[in-house]
């Protein structure tokens, strides 16, 4: 009998461990709906793929439209869910779920890929001008040692 309601024990928490897990893969593939992380990857993927017809010119457009409908946002999404789910908690996706649907959320959310152009931008002037400071010092240092 004891063993009977120890091994029905661990089927109810099974059970309601994975229920959980389902939950919260679904809130975290809701936030990446909502934060357009699908639509990020297809832009990405495009990208890739003019880089691609670029080196790779004797391919024809066919092929690449091929290629095309075998990629899909959804294996990327699918990649990404135990990632979120490693570092937060479901509490955690609930609360970036009411932030990304709140209005600055989604203002959020729409301007970030100017912000992140334009921050991409600015980082490499940054990088440029810490390189061109290191020529210089080190040019300077040439000098003094002569």
């Amino acid at each position: 009998m004891k063993k009977s309601l120890l091994i029905l024990s661990f089927c109810v928490l099974s059970i309601s461990a994975n229920a959980q897990s389902t939950s919260k893969s679904q809130k975290i593939n809701q936030l990446l709906e909502l934060t357009g992380s699908g639509k990020m990857a297809i832009q990405m993927m495009n990208q890739m793929m003019n880089n691609f017809k670029t080196n790779h010119s004797k391919a024809s457009e066919e092929f690449w439209e091929d290629f095309k409908k075998e990629v899909k946002a959804e294996d990327l999404t699918n990649m990404i869910i135990p990632i979120y789910d490693k570092h937060y908690t479901e509490s955690d996706i609930d609360q970036l779920i009411t932030f990304y649907n709140s209005p600055i959320g989604k203002k959020m959310i729409s301007t970030m890929p100017q912000v992140m152009q334009e921050s991409m931008i600015a980082g490499q002037a940054w990088g440029k001008q810490i390189s061109e400071k290191i020529q210089a010092k080190i040019k300077e240092k040439d000098n003094l040692e002569k």
